[in-house]
């Protein structure tokens, strides 16, 4: 048995997914993967992006890492992709968004610019990750959140909470 549901969180970055992985793991007592982490410290990269001035991600070396540890459960994914994850691995996926505006300030903040801030808030404006989500994963466990203000997070953070303690009940898990 499961030791509890594995949860993806995605979305265009600067939409809040860490933050919100993070607090639900401290409310919930299930573990934060974030894969960019994951990624960074065993260097699961296949190059580097010298446009967008980021690394590649090895989605090979990153899937037989996370591989065992889907297989326990209990574990909230975050990264600002999804299609590359086996449908098996989640039992639901969140899709977080923002107001353009905000994003974009967002960004900013945390130094973006050029074709790497362009991308990523036209990425918002056309629901690439939204879309990514309904074409690799059955439409019914994909759920679209705003993330927009704290009160948005707080709501996201008690409606997954509630969703976590139905699938323990469901599942008989008592983790």
């Amino acid at each position: 048995m499961k030791a509890g549901p594995n949860i993806l969180i995605t979305g265009t970055p600067g939409v809040g997914k860490s933050t919100l992985s993070q607090q639900i793991a401290e409310r919930s007592g299930l573990e934060w993967v974030s894969v960019s982490d994951l990624a960074r410290d065993n260097l699961f990269y296949d190059g580097f992006d010298e446009e967008r001035q980021c690394p590649i991600l090895d989605e090979d070396k990153v899937l037989d890492e996370l591989e065992d540890m889907i297989a326990e459960g209990g574990k909230i994914v975050d990264y600002h992709g999804c299609d590359f994850f086996p449908e098996r691995f989640f039992d639901i996926v969140f899709v977080l968004t923002t107001n353009n505006t905000i994003l974009y300030d967002r960004l900013a903040a945390r130094g973006y610019q050029g074709t790497k801030l362009t991308e990523n808030i036209e990425c918002e404006i056309m629901n690439v990750i939204r879309d990514e989500a309904m074409d690799s994963y059955n439409n019914d466990i994909v759920h679209v959140l705003p993330s927009n203000s704290p009160e948005d997070m707080e709501s996201n953070i008690e409606r997954i909470i509630l969703w976590i303690e139905a699938w323990k009940r469901d599942n008989g898990s008592s983790s």
